[in-house]
């Protein structure tokens, strides 16, 4: 067993180490984890002065210190709730969306061998999407659950449709890619059926809207929330690398290596579907970030996980807050639903990308 663990390690070595793209070397990753921390400080900060009021980095500035208490520096109330009230937690919550989508995006493509595997192949937003429209429409549950409870529990619902389903197939990752695929279209079908036969005008409208993706309203409980649950996740993922890279091989390689295959594949496809679950049941859903950035990250900085994963968070949270700034300000009064941004986005950068690939093979 030892010689079949070094000799699948040193296939897996000489095969991540084939240079198709420049990348950076591992004595650079201090430097781009830096460079990725004041790259998304930065984008928060411009991001928060954008929009029908002007306010100024030095006033941002002076905000954020009189409430972390190192300051207190006289600021115009109006101000002060415009950064701290609104802009900020939604630029946060936007960052936390972008980490969190590219975090699952890069988890499902190397577990299931799939580059077209996103958040949502595993049909999580459909069920949320469901799970919403039952509350906001018929108003099932809604006194206790609310419409983001409710988001959740249908996005867990869905995923334990998903695990059901590939249960009883042949079984495997493509089983589970198909699952996801008959999930989503049901609980989409289910979605709008509720919405056309049990709706209004403005209740349609304002389903229509979350499901295309909202950050509007966000709070600061909102923010703790999804940084938690984000910062758990890419702790597991990052914890995980190892077993990633040698999925991207097949399951075969990757037992060789003494990796529980099927323990590993279900603990990482429940994290999928709890991060997903959470992001959507918060900000509705939003395409393209999950299945885009973890091809950048790559073509930026190689195949090995343990650069993909947080490169590709690190994308992700910059992503989002540019696009969110842009649907807020490009659009205004009435600000773009950020889904429908990313996949503005996300679809030319797609079909650059696939372009570059082919261009590499």
């Amino acid at each position: 067993m030892d010689q079949a663990q070094g000799r699948a390690l040193s296939t897996i070595a000489s095969a991540l180490a084939v240079r198709d793209w420049p990348r950076p070397r591992v004595t650079l990753a201090p430097l781009l984890v830096l460079a990725a921390v004041v790259a998304l400080a930065l984008s928060v900060a411009v991001a928060v002065t954008l929009g029908p009021a002007d306010v100024s980095l030095v006033n941002v500035r002076d905000i954020l210190l009189n409430h972390l208490r190192l300051a207190d520096i006289p600021v115009r109330a109006a101000e002060d709730a415009i950064v701290w009230e609104e802009r900020l937690p939604r630029a946060l919550v936007a960052a936390a969306c972008g980490a969190g989508l590219g975090l699952c995006g890069a988890i499902l493509q190397s577990l299931l061998r799939n580059p077209l595997a996103d958040p949502f192949v595993l049909g999580v937003s459909s069920g949320a999407s469901t799970g919403a429209v039952l509350i906001g429409v018929l108003g099932i549950g809604g006194g206790a659950l609310g419409v983001s409870g409710g988001a959740f529990i249908g996005a867990l619902a869905a995923f334990g449709v998903v695990l059901l389903l590939a249960r009883f197939s042949t079984g495997g990752t493509s089983s589970v890619v198909l699952a996801g695929v008959a999930s989503t279209q049901f609980f989409s079908a289910l979605t709008s059926l509720v919405v056309f036969g049990f709706a209004d005008a403005d209740e349609t409208r304002g389903v229509m809207f979350w499901l295309l993706g909202s950050l509007e309203g966000m709070r600061w409980d909102d923010v703790v929330l999804l940084s938690v649950v984000v910062a758990a996740g890419g702790v597991i993922c990052i914890a995980s690398a190892r077993s990633l890279d040698a999925f991207a091989f097949g399951e075969d390689v990757a037992a060789s290596l003494g990796i529980h295959v099927a323990r590993t594949r279900v603990l990482l496809l429940v994290l999928t579907a709890l991060l997903t679950a959470a992001l959507v049941s918060v900000a509705g859903a939003i395409g393209f970030v999950g299945l885009v950035l973890p091809h950048a990250a790559r073509l930026l900085f190689g195949q090995l996980h343990s650069r993909v994963i947080p490169a590709t968070a690190a994308l992700g949270a910059v992503f989002m807050v540019w696009v969110d700034a842009a649907s807020r300000v490009v659009f205004a009064p009435t600000p773009l639903p950020v889904g429908v941004g990313t996949a503005l986005v996300g679809v030319p950068v797609f079909v650059l990308l696939l372009v570059r690939r082919r261009g590499h093979a």
